[in-house]
């Protein structure tokens, strides 16, 4: 029976531990540093590979990551099961529900985002295959397909990090943002394993039967994400009753994934997809709790996904092979498209200028998609070494320009604090309530007993929202919210539990603050102001410790003044 020899198992152990050693250790200097974690993991690879020990050690280079040969299979297995886990996560940040909810803001972004991009990517390559990197005998079709798709993917797990970062994940742009880039990535990702699937089942010469192809990705899609999906959530179910958590829920999670993986790799389309539609088909279930969504991530985040993104910098020599104008001309391209697909269709939706430039801006990163998508496309031949290089630096470059482009859209000034809006007889209220919409209504009727609001209108809008995300933040606070047609200026009130109450935060900490935030339709600043403002107050646990012992309203301004002082200082953090 064949084995791996000791060798081949010293080497393996070797090769894994460097890896993630170096990629662990880099990631986590880049993101202390303000960058993406995954541009350390990459710069990992880049310095373990032929870029570097490859050059100036080609010795040792070989001998840990050697390019044929058991050791190569082996390496190339583990990155498989990794990229596979890795979409998987990414699948179950997909909320399809949140879609629908968002109605034609969401639908109308994602649509827009798509095929702006996707058809300015494609007319580039059609007409200019040579500028854009397109190598003698490569598929021109295929091409022109795969650089439209690059360009019109997002970064969703990238969104979703700099929305947090700017306090905005839970507010209405936010939403709108998470839901249109969960459309879009679903249709970039179905057209790209159409590719995939064209190139593997059809070897070059032959007659591509593009419908078969397209028919077993759109089936597939709609078998998981509708059957599949009652089943998988029905037996999610049975799982959390019965099971220790989390793990029942994790092993539970990564082998359906593994088997979603194995079905598309059988029916010829490429394995990463089914684990994708199989973690979309696990993150929409309403029984997945977010601490739960949390532990599963942070598990592959952590340990595969540095493994993979510290790989591709083995796979080319990044410095003869960069191309700075191909580099360039790509990056233009894809904030060119995004901006204007995405800014439009949220003009298109009634959204003001300021905050559909901000949405333009936002859905810019591609991210770890991007960087899946060219180390893919590479695998296959799609693509050369000049333009899978070029392709790893937009992603990583579109992904820390879209944070400070929002920022600076949104001109987040810091001068609207929360505290201007306390209203109610009572602005600083002590729930008796112990659950989640029972608080929401308690503050509603506080809030309400003193303004011209219809209670029952309101509390119907702050439920609905609360439904479509959940407003628990973590931390121990929590932010529903809603906008109102009536309201002329915002309205907020301040709920404090000794208890918690559950508002299903990532963390899964009960929240003892909840702060009911009342602002104008039409309004683009204040909801955006208020949220960023009550987040930079409550980030200290000493604060929001001691914000539960105040006894009068004149004493909660002081505690809030003092650390809005506080968080003045040069070089206090803000965590909690």
């Amino acid at each position: 029976m064949d084995r791996l020899g000791s060798h081949e198992i010293i080497v393996m152990f070797l090769a894994l531990g460097t890896l993630l050693a170096s990629a662990r250790l880099l990631g986590e200097t880049a993101r202390k540093l303000g960058l993406p974690s995954v541009a350390g993991e990459i710069l990992a690879g880049v310095l373990l590979g032929p870029t570097v020990l490859g050059t100036l050690a080609p010795g040792s280079s070989a001998f840990l990551f050697p390019s044929n040969g058991v050791n190569a299979v082996v390496l190339h297995g583990f990155t498989t099961l990794a990229i596979a886990l890795f979409l998987l996560v990414a699948g179950m940040e997909i909320d399809l529900s949140s879609v629908w909810r968002q109605g034609r803001a969401a639908i109308t972004v994602g649509l827009a985002g798509v095929f702006f991009p996707f058809s300015m990517g494609f007319l580039a390559a059609w007409f200019m295959p040579e500028i854009l990197g397109m190598e003698a005998g490569a598929n021109h079709p295929v091409f022109s397909l795969f650089i439209a798709t690059a360009l019109s993917i997002t970064a969703l797990p990238v969104i979703a990090k700099v929305l947090m970062d700017l306090n905005l994940y839970r507010s209405d742009l936010g939403m709108i943002i998470i839901a249109a880039a969960a459309l879009g990535d679903l249709i970039g990702w179905t057209i790209f394993a159409t590719i995939l699937g064209m190139i593997d089942q059809y070897p070059a010469g032959e007659n591509v039967k593009v419908h078969h192809i397209v028919l077993l990705t759109t089936g597939s899609v709609l078998v998981i994400l509708t059957v599949g999906r009652r089943i998988i959530g029905g037996i999610l179910v049975w799982v959390q009753e019965r099971t220790s958590w989390p793990g029942g829920v994790l092993g539970y999670a990564l082998s359906l994934g593994l088997f979603g993986a194995a079905l598309t790799e059988w029916i010829g389309i490429h394995a990463i997809f089914g684990a994708f539609l199989v973690g979309i088909a696990i993150g929409d279930s309403p029984h997945l709790k977010e601490r739960t969504r949390s532990v599963i991530s942070e598990f592959i985040s952590f340990i595969f996904a540095p493994l993979f993104f510290a790989c591709i910098g083995l796979r080319v020599n990044f410095a003869v092979h960069f191309d700075f104008i191909l580099v360039l001309l790509l990056f233009s391209l894809t904030v060119a498209g995004k901006l204007t697909g995405c800014s439009l269709g949220a003009r298109w939706s009634g959204l003001p200028r300021r905050e559909s430039l901000a949405i333009g801006s936002g859905m810019v990163a591609q991210g770890t998609m991007g960087i899946i998508l060219g180390i893919e496309a590479f695998h296959y031949g799609v693509i050369g070494e000049k333009v899978f290089v070029a392709v790893v630096v937009v992603s990583l470059a579109t992904s820390m320009v879209c944070g400070p482009a929002m920022q600076r859209i949104l001109r987040r000034t810091g001068t609207c604090s929360f505290t201007d809006y306390l209203s109610g007889d009572a602005p600083v209220h002590h729930l008796k309530s112990t659950s989640r919409d029972d608080a929401i209504r308690e503050l509603v009727g506080v809030l309400c007993a003193s303004s011209f609001l219809d209670a029952r209108e309101v509390e119907k809008a702050v439920l609905a929202r609360e439904e479509t995300m959940h407003t628990g933040v973590g931390n121990g606070v929590a932010v529903p919210h809603a906008r109102l047609p009536a309201l002329i200026t915002p309205l907020v009130c301040l709920g404090l539990s000794r208890e918690g109450i559950d508002f299903d935060a990532p963390d899964g900490e009960p929240a003892q603050i909840i702060l009911l935030i009342l602002t104008p339709i039409h309004d683009d600043c204040a909801q955006l102001e208020i949220l960023a403002d009550s987040a930079r107050i409550f980030s200290k646990k000493e604060i929001r410790n001691r914000a539960m012992e105040v006894t009068s309203y004149s004493d909660f301004l002081n505690l809030v003044e003092e650390a809005r002082k506080e968080s003045r200082k040069p070089g206090k953090s803000r965590q909690g």
